[in-house]
């Protein structure tokens, strides 16, 4: 018989396929509606009327089910530190389908990104499962819980009123973030319809709780928020930067939030936390590895640009020369006869 942990496992490593090839899908989505109208990473929604873009996000939310559901039957510490896989799986399709070229650094980046990740979740404190939806509601009314929120939506809308229209489409950061904080929120909220869901079907019915209702209304709102950003993001950088770094980010916000909600960080041991301490200080040298061959690609490009420009003025001015009069290679003007 196939034991829980055996089905969240199967289930994660098919989130993982899914959500690697949804970015891809997406992205294609995306160039094809950018050529017929106004890109999304400027305001526009041109890519709702392109199907591919629609068979993208429908994959992509085949992977967060399996994702969510993976969560119900196997511990966070087996099913998070899964999610590395997509980026993989991302990487590795946008190479060959977008032909977004990933260099050795890059490479590396992402292996640093992915390793430090997975020590971070591997070390990070295993939390308690509340038994009803009012129980996660006082978890979730903690003024420590309440202060990140409210920390994690001011620098959201920093980011959306100040920061994205100053440096949204240079920094990669920014979109990035805003999806990430949200996605932190999101996860919480889909926990608790997932225990509320899992107690219903076991017999213990949490539908007439209102709680259950605004979990389910904040949920929506962090997806839709995430969606529009995420869109944002693929359609303004590299498909194969994007990846890892809405991982990363994702993935260390996640934590923090679960730890600080659940008070999953009491009782941890020095080796734990200086575990996590590494992992920290190994996805800041990946992600900065990310950034520096990102602007070395975009040096090289625009390198290559002027090169060729001012290639084209000397051959036009050598060729013009070449086909001048000998009357005007002296200064003279030519007689007419």
């Amino acid at each position: 018989m196939v034991s829980d942990n055996e089905k969240g496992l199967v289930l994660a490593v098919a989130s993982s396929v899914f959500i690697g090839s949804s970015f891809i899908l997406k992205k294609k989505g995306l160039k094809r509606a950018a050529a017929n109208g106004t890109r999304a990473g400027i305001g526009g929604y041109t890519y709702l009327l392109e199907p591919l873009w629609w068979v993208g996000l429908v994959t992509m939310t085949f992977g967060e089910i399996a994702n969510f559901v993976a969560y119900v039957y196997a511990p966070a510490v087996l099913v998070t530190p899964l999610g590395a896989l997509s980026i993989i799986i991302s990487a590795v399709l946008a190479h060959f389908l977008l032909n977004e070229k990933l260099k050795k650094m890059g490479v590396w980046g992402c292996v640093c990104c992915i390793v430090g990740s997975v020590m971070i979740v591997i070390h990070a404190p295993q939390e308690q499962t509340p038994n009803s939806v009012q129980a996660i509601w006082k978890l979730a009314m903690q003024p420590a819980f309440l202060i990140y929120v409210a920390t994690s939506m001011s620098i959201v809308l920093a980011l959306i009123l100040y920061c994205e229209p100053l440096c949204g489409q240079t920094n990669v950061l920014v979109y990035i973030g805003i999806c990430s904080l949200m996605g932190s929120l999101t996860v919480m909220s889909i926990k608790a319809v997932g225990i509320a869901v899992k107690l219903t079907l076991e017999g213990i019915n949490q539908v007439w709780y209102p709680e259950t209702w605004f979990f389910v209304m904040v949920a929506a709102v962090c997806v839709v928020t995430q969606m529009i950003y995420l869109n944002k993001a693929l359609d303004t950088f590299n498909a194969a930067i994007v990846s890892p770094i809405y991982y990363v980010m994702f993935t260390t916000l996640t934590i923090v939030a679960s730890a600080i909600m659940f008070k999953d960080w009491y009782g941890q041991d020095t080796e734990s936390i200086a575990s996590e301490i590494c992992g920290f200080i190994t996805v800041l040298t990946g992600t900065v590895i990310l950034h520096a061959t990102r602007e070395e690609e975009q040096q090289a490009s625009l390198g290559t640009m002027r090169w060729r420009e001012s290639g084209k003025s000397f051959n036009e001015e050598h060729l013009l020369s070449l086909y001048r009069p000998p009357e005007y290679q002296q200064g003279k003007t030519p007689s007419l006869r």
